[in-house]
């Protein structure tokens, strides 16, 4: 009983840290919201039995992607652009479709729910569990993997051109 407050009364952290995250109107302080989201997602991770995915989730989204996003923001002069976005009937209009978005998959979890923390019938142990994630990424998903570190690396280079163009803080004069 005392797992499920838990679980729930972190799954309603997880909730407001989100809808912050896409609330705020300060892009540094939405950020710092994402990350306090993937922290806690995390720790729904821990608790729900996958460490090493909780372990993931640190290093990888809490870690070095928010690293990432913040230096985008910092290069970025968005001034303008937040002043663009924040009035008007298209505005309007995506923050409606988002919320009712919002809503359907919140519901939509609560309904699939049932049972989520009840144990597995056979848990495998998280050796177990590490090594088969290592074998499929270095055997199966290969050229996936790759790719997505190719893509991480050119998405970086972009940022950097498209912060010298922009007006950012390292602007070509």
């Amino acid at each position: 009983m005392w797992e499920a407050i838990g679980f729930y009364t972190l799954a309603l952290f997880l909730i407001f840290f989100a809808y912050r995250t896409i609330t705020d109107s300060n892009p540094i302080h939405s950020a710092l919201y994402l990350v306090l989201t993937m922290i806690g997602l995390a720790a729904a991770f821990y608790d729900l039995g996958a460490q090493f995915i909780a372990g993931v989730q640190m290093i990888v989204y809490a870690g070095a992607v928010m690293v990432l996003f913040v230096m985008v923001l910092m290069l970025f002069d968005l001034k303008a652009e937040i002043r663009a976005f924040t009035r008007g009937l298209f505005t309007g209009g995506l923050k409606v479709m988002s919320a009712a978005l919002l809503c359907g998959l919140a519901l939509g979890a609560a309904r699939n729910s049932v049972g989520i923390l009840e144990p597995a019938e056979n848990p495998a142990t998280q050796a177990d569990i590490t090594r088969q994630l290592g074998l499929l990424l270095y055997t199966k998903y290969l050229y996936a993997f790759e790719a997505l570190g190719v893509l991480l690396l050119v998405v970086a280079v972009g940022v950097v051109a498209v912060s010298r163009i922009k007006g950012g803080t390292h602007a070509k004069r």
